[in-house]
């Protein structure tokens, strides 16, 4: 499948795009293009992105300085039309011809980074540790800083104080094998992780009989079930309740008891290289030819961590993965599970020895990382920065842009040009040009770090190589939808004896209570009669394809998909998992933040989609973040790694290459 990306936007004015429209006509339809109407609801507005008419004008483009703090607002936030809509113009050569010329605002900085998430501000305060004079500028197309790393906050009525959750990037995972950057960065900000492992009430939900579970839901089987999978409870036991053909139960035994060597004679490296070739999906149906209702009982299984579906997660991951409920049938193998497969993804087998537990957590997510970093770099922005301080701490949004300041954050202001100053060889700078709902402006940079999409580079640099270009525009983003559901109590899933439930084909693919961290003055939901958040995570990449060709497309129906349908599809499916329970959506759910990031997840290299290149190499990764001129890249599209720490290594790598 063609992207769109393929097009080089400078390619517009060669193209003779002529025709008459005013240049406010052009500004005005710049981000209401980027998706249809996106509406408002009762229990909460679209953000300050959409207005009553559907219509994004360019004033919705601007900094809204009466937003104090963003993480407040409900209804559509992310990756919004006002945030796409000038990313999407240069994408479809629609910006240039009318954007009008660019006007200097006579700034210069030691450094411009493009990007306000982890790897963007990892890189600012990098830079600022080496060079404590340096002036910088970071310009961002959202209207708050860390990227996919947000939090959303809510202030329930009969709450004892403020519920605020994570609305992307969650969790320190696996901090025991961090890279060193990662490590040195958090311990820098004082971050020390093994306290979580005392702020996490790991017993809390367990201690009142609530555990995990799977809703085959109506859009996979004839009657829908809610089974509940509690620790040590036997697979034939709650095997017999989903609601499965007779044949797809005997294979689910199977699966989970004692499945065969379906490959036998083989050695364990020549069954690693034939699980290799396959999709998780694909090894169920072809080798052990189970009935369809197997298949769709794990379709989801990857779907919250990886972004698409068993028919796209390779079967070396998921023998990697397996464990009680989790991608059975590998047992008959044979493989030692002592060490991974040189074909597990690079993540996978970075994590393999890890036995960190799933408790490194800040309320509001890894946004704590971005807001400390900007709180020790821009005085009067956080009043504490310290790890137990910084989830209550209140933040002056108007801080983070006033002249004069070392450090500055220039937010709704998407980059749109970044030309080095000469010949590439010899660059003593660059300029770097950014819209501010009104116009384009440049400022003068001594250097420049890319810390956004690596597929939106092309659109921004000029004279960029063959072979550089070809590598950034394959780094294709996964999709993913993080909505945040603020109910007024969880007395239902308690009296249902759950505390997370995953959907095996219904559109939003898992729900689950809120993490039970205490810190410092936040202190979390411990009785079922308070109000919670409930956190919902949707992957819209469409099956039977890539992960790549199905992100493309699943991208695009999300961006054609009213804010109005997600809500819609949240309340449904909160009633059908929770009815039994007494739960009834109209009563109960009191606030709603859909978290859209339709460039989400950067794209790890997976067999069996990889296998021209992966595990061996040469990598695309490697060719696309080399340095051009005075312009270094950053993100973690650089390493690939969906991860905190990946972002910051790249970020650190960014920096030296500049600094050296």
């Amino acid at each position: 499948m063609t992207d769109p990306h393929e097009i080089n936007p400078r390619k517009a004015v060669e193209l003779g795009m002529d025709r008459p429209i005013s240049r406010r006509d052009f500004l005005d339809g710049v981000a209401a293009a980027a998706m249809l109407a996106t509406m408002g609801s009762a229990s909460g507005r679209a953000g300050d992105a959409a207005t009553g008419s559907g219509v994004v004008t360019a004033e919705d483009l601007k900094i809204h300085p009466g937003t104090s703090r963003p993480s407040t607002l409900t209804g559509l936030r992310g990756d919004t039309p006002a945030a796409l809509g000038v990313p999407h113009a240069l994408r479809d050569h629609r910006f240039w011809p009318y954007a009008g010329t660019p006007e200097p605002t006579g700034e210069h900085y030691d450094l411009v980074v493009v990007g306000a998430g982890i790897s963007g501000v990892s890189a600012a305060y990098k830079w600022l540790e080496r060079d404590p004079r340096a002036r910088i500028l970071i310009l961002d197309n959202h209207d708050d800083v860390g990227g996919h790393a947000q939090s959303n906050e809510f202030s329930p009525k009969g709450g004892s104080g403020p519920l605020i959750g994570h609305g992307g990037s969650a969790s320190i995972e696996a901090p025991s094998v961090w890279t060193a950057e990662g490590k040195e960065l958090l311990g820098r900000l004082g971050v020390r992780v093994q306290r979580f492992e005392r702020y996490f009430d790991r017993a809390l939900y367990p201690g009142l009989g609530m555990h995990g579970g799977v809703f085959c839901d109506r859009e996979s089987f004839p009657r829908e079930k809610l089974v509940v999978l509690a620790p040590g409870r036997a697979a034939p036991e709650w095997i017999a309740e989903l609601p499965v053909a007779g044949r797809a139960r005997k294979d689910l035994l199977m699966l989970y008891g004692n499945p065969p060597d379906w490959f036998p004679g083989l050695s364990a490296e020549e069954k690693q290289a034939r699980l290799a070739k396959l999709t998780y999906a694909g090894f169920l149906k072809d080798v052990c030819k189970v009935h369809p209702d197997v298949l769709r009982y794990v379709a989801t299984m990857p779907s919250d961590t990886w972004g698409y579906g068993s028919d796209a997660f390779g079967a070396i991951d998921a023998w990697g993965s397996a464990g009680d409920h989790d991608y059975p049938g590998f047992q008959g193998l044979g493989l030692d599970r002592s060490r991974p497969s040189r074909y597990n993804s690079p993540t996978m087998i970075k994590r393999w020895e890890a036995d960190d537990p799933d408790v490194y957590h800040f309320p509001g997510g890894n946004q704590a990382l971005v807001r400390m970093m900007l709180g020790r770099m821009i005085p009067g922005f956080a009043t504490a920065t310290g790890m137990e301080e910084i989830t209550t701490a209140r933040f002056d949004h108007g801080r983070l842009d006033r002249p004069g300041g070392r450090v500055r954050v220039r937010l709704s202001s998407p980059v749109v040009s970044v030309a080095n100053e000469g010949d590439l060889r010899t660059a003593t700078g660059a300029t770097v040009g950014y819209f501010d709902g009104d116009r384009v402006r440049t400022v003068q940079a001594g250097n420049v770090i890319m810390a956004c999409w690596n597929r939106l580079i092309p659109d921004l640099v000029d004279r960029l190589p063959h072979e550089q270009e070809s590598a950034l525009r394959e780094a294709v983003k996964v999709p993913m939808l993080h909505a945040t559901v603020q109910i007024r109590d969880w007395r239902a899933w308690k009296e249902l004896g759950i505390n997370r439930a995953r959907f095996t084909g219904a559109y939003w693919c898992v729900a689950e209570l809120d993490r039970p961290v205490s810190l410092g003055s936040y202190g979390c939901p411990k009785n079922p009669e308070e109000p919670i958040i409930v956190h919902m995570t949707a992957a819209p990449a469409v099956a039977g394809m890539s992960p790549a060709e199905g992100s493309i497309l699943g991208r695009r129906r999300l961006l054609a998909t009213p804010y109005s349908h997600l809500e819609h599809g949240i309340r449904d499916q909160l009633d059908r998992l929770l009815h039994p329970g007494g739960f009834d959506p109209r009563r109960d759910i009191e606030a709603i933040t859909v978290n859209r990031w339709s460039y989400g997840l950067a794209p790890e290299y997976a067999t069996p989609w990889n296998l021209g290149f992966y595990p061996d190499g040469p990598f695309p990764a490697a060719v696309a973040r080399r340095r051009i001129g005075r312009i270094a890249i950053a993100n973690s599209d650089s390493v690939p790694a969906p991860s905190a720490d990946a972002a910051i290594t790249a970020a650190y790598r960014a920096v030296r290459e500049l600094q050296t």
